[in-house]
């Protein structure tokens, strides 16, 4: 785990919803059963101004950072798939993207991994399939000043072939049952005697978790393979997350009081 990806796993999972802003005092304290550093940590936030992603304010226990509108979308549409906190909706029809032209190899490799998070998978150099439209596809087609178009289509075939296509859910399911197996006897070792660990743990576990993201786009239940352990897997997740939940919230609550509030509007 590097800062930067847990400093967006803290903003997204607790500050997001108090506030979206924290001291940096508190960041500090908070990443440090993580094993960072001062040092690592200012150098990620000033990393992540730079990039749009953070904005300093000034709180009332000296100087912080608060969520852009930008990691705001971002951390809201990861939420939902990380949660599922929105219902599994799905009509039968792609979202389907077609760029007018080939980008250079640069930016195609950041298209790639840019549209991947977002829920995107191949089906040519050229062509994009997800299962519903994300509201970030725009700002990164101009980011990259890529062109294309983009409309709802239904496959006229098999919509499990076609997401067995776009992704490889052979593999990922696999990913998937390896996740529980390595993680069950870490998270079942943590309790919530001690809330800097049980902390720790969770943002660990959520970590494993969130590189499914650039995998999985949350596919509809009829296009899976029948007994997918993408739900098992979910379902221990979800479970652990809970349970560690009152532990870790005690732990950010004595880290933010001691080293700055978040606010209540950032």
């Amino acid at each position: 785990m590097r800062a930067r990806s847990a400093l967006f796993d803290v903003y997204g999972s607790y500050l997001r919803a108090r506030g979206g802003s924290a001291a940096i005092a508190a960041l500090v304290r908070l990443l440090e059963p993580l094993g960072f550093e001062a040092p690592a940590i200012r150098t990620a936030v000033s990393r992540m101004v730079r990039q749009d992603w953070l904005r300093p304010v000034r709180l009332t226990d000296g100087p912080g950072y608060a969520l852009t509108k930008r990691a705001e979308r971002r951390l809201d549409e990861a939420a939902a798939r990380i949660y599922r906190t929105h219902p599994s909706t799905w009509d039968g029809r792609w979202h389907v993207l077609v760029l007018e032209e080939l980008p250079t190899r640069g930016a195609r490799d950041r298209i790639d991994s840019s549209l991947r998070l977002i829920g995107y998978g191949p089906l040519g150099p050229t062509t994009w399939v997800a299962p519903r439209p994300s509201p970030e596809l725009t700002d990164i087609l101009s980011a990259e000043h890529i062109a294309g178009r983009l409309f709802y289509g239904e496959h006229d075939g098999d919509d499990g072939d076609l997401a067995a296509r776009a992704w490889d859910l052979e593999t990922l399911g696999a990913d998937y049952a390896d996740f529980v197996t390595e993680w069950l006897p870490v998270v079942s070792a943590v309790d919530g005697s001690q809330p800097a660990e049980a902390f720790a743990a969770s943002q660990r576990l959520l970590h494993a978790w969130r590189k499914f993201l650039f995998r999985d786009p949350g596919l509809p239940e009829k296009v899976l393979p029948r007994n997918w352990a993408g739900t098992a897997a979910a379902e221990f997740f979800d479970e652990h997350t809970a349970r560690l939940a009152p532990a870790a919230e005690s732990f950010l609550s004595e880290c933010l009081s001691r080293g700055g509030r978040a606010r209540s509007s950032a």
